[in-house]
Formats: structure tokens, sequence, C-alpha cells
């Protein structure tokens, strides 16, 4: 929930007419000043704001550590074979092509 902050636009534009600023234009300005001021709440982050993002981030991080611990699992899986095959290999080498003293 944004917190509302009072804006008296008629308290503005009797003080810039006051200034000897023109009615037109001092309306002008405290519309401007209310529109700016509307948009700036929009744009305020909250304490709640803060941790549903701290909670998004926590969850992402636990995504992120389990993908990893994935991706080990298939590359050891993956080295593992690679090793097999190049044992294999190996034993097939020499039994076809058998060390000459």
């Amino acid at each position: 929930m944004a917190h509302v902050i009072p804006f008296d636009t008629l308290a503005f534009v009797k003080r810039l007419k006051d200034a000897g600023v023109p009615e037109v234009q001092a309306e002008a300005h405290a519309e401007t000043m209310k529109m700016v001021q509307a948009s700036q709440l929009e744009e305020l982050v909250t304490r709640r704001d803060l941790k549903d993002m701290e909670a998004a981030t926590k969850a992402d991080i636990l995504d992120l550590k389990r993908d990893i611990k994935e991706l080990e699992y298939r590359m050891t899986i993956k080295l593992g074979t690679l090793i097999v095959a190049a044992v294999g290999l190996l034993f097939a080498a020499l039994r076809y092509f058998p060390p000459t003293h």
C-alpha cells in the first residue's frame, strides 16, 4: 500500500498567484506537480516489496543450486562413460594388437 502525501493544489495556486504568476500558469504548475508526485509514489518501493524480492531471489538461488548439482551429476556420468569407453578401447586394442617384445 503506497503512502499518500497530501498536496493542496488550491494553496499552491494561490501562492503562485500571490507571487505574480498568472492564474492559468499557476494552475498548470499545480497539475504538473500533482502528476509528478503521483508518478513518484508509484515508483516507491515498500518494505513488503523488498521482502518479496528477497524471497524471490532466495528461491532463484535455490533453483540455481539445484541446477548446478544436476549438471554436476550429468558431467560425472558423462566422464565415467568416457573413461569406460576409453578403457574398453584400450583393452580391445591390446587384444587385437598385442605388444611385441
